[in-house]
């Protein structure tokens, strides 16, 4: 009875062991590659737009925005015409803020300045071409910042005398210019159109 169960403890010892290096040399035979990181993909529709003054919102000024974001008006009393452009299924929005010229148009524009330049420690570049549009008295820049920065796209347009409006691109998540990079290609085009459609109602 004694010697029984030796040989079956033997037995479930040499089983134990053939499965152990079964495991051992199947596992060997595996290649294992670091997968890159995976983005959720996006679906951006077509570039369709609408002008804002169809909105009624009694704004100084007008332009056409995408038909895939929303207006949402500021409601602080020191952001008289102060605008957010909203884009909900992308996950970003314009804050658009107004400001009356008083003697001050050198201040704004380098505001415009130095809020776009205070990126450029973390970006990869910076391009700012200008909007000349005197038919309409519209004069802009717009500062388009690549790399992993709060805000990659920062614009002003003005006409020098009575009007200015900025505006700046957000994300609501972490920077990083991979993960965004078709939203921030499609709402750059969008910004431009905006620029390009841009006027003054008084």
């Amino acid at each position: 009875m004694i010697k029984t169960n030796i040989n079956l403890t033997k037995l479930a010892a040499m089983v134990f062991l053939l499965f152990f290096f079964a495991g051992i040399s199947h596992s060997c035979r595996k290649s294992h590659t670091p997968r890159p990181y995976g983005f959720f993909r996006v679906t951006i529709p077509p570039h369709e737009y609408r002008c804002i003054s169809s909105l009624d919102y009694y704004l100084p000024y007008k332009f056409e925005m995408s038909k895939i974001a929303e207006i949402k008006l500021r409601e602080n009393r020191d952001e008289v015409y102060w605008i957010d452009i909203v884009y909900p299924t992308l996950n970003a929005k314009i804050h658009g803020s107004y400001i009356r010229i008083n003697n001050n148009f050198y201040e704004l524009t380098e505001d415009a300045r130095r809020f776009a330049y205070a990126h450029v420690s973390r970006a990869s570049d910076l391009n700012a071409p200008f909007f000349y549009h005197p038919e309409k008295s519209v004069f802009g820049i717009l500062y388009d910042i690549r790399g992993n920065v709060a805000s990659p796209v920062q614009f002003f347009v003005t006409d020098s005398v009575r009007h200015f409006f900025r505006g700046a691109l957000y994300f609501n998540n972490r920077p990083n210019q991979d993960s965004i990079a078709p939203m921030l290609d499609y709402i750059r085009q969008d910004i431009i159109h905006l620029i390009e459609t841009f006027e003054w109602r008084n």
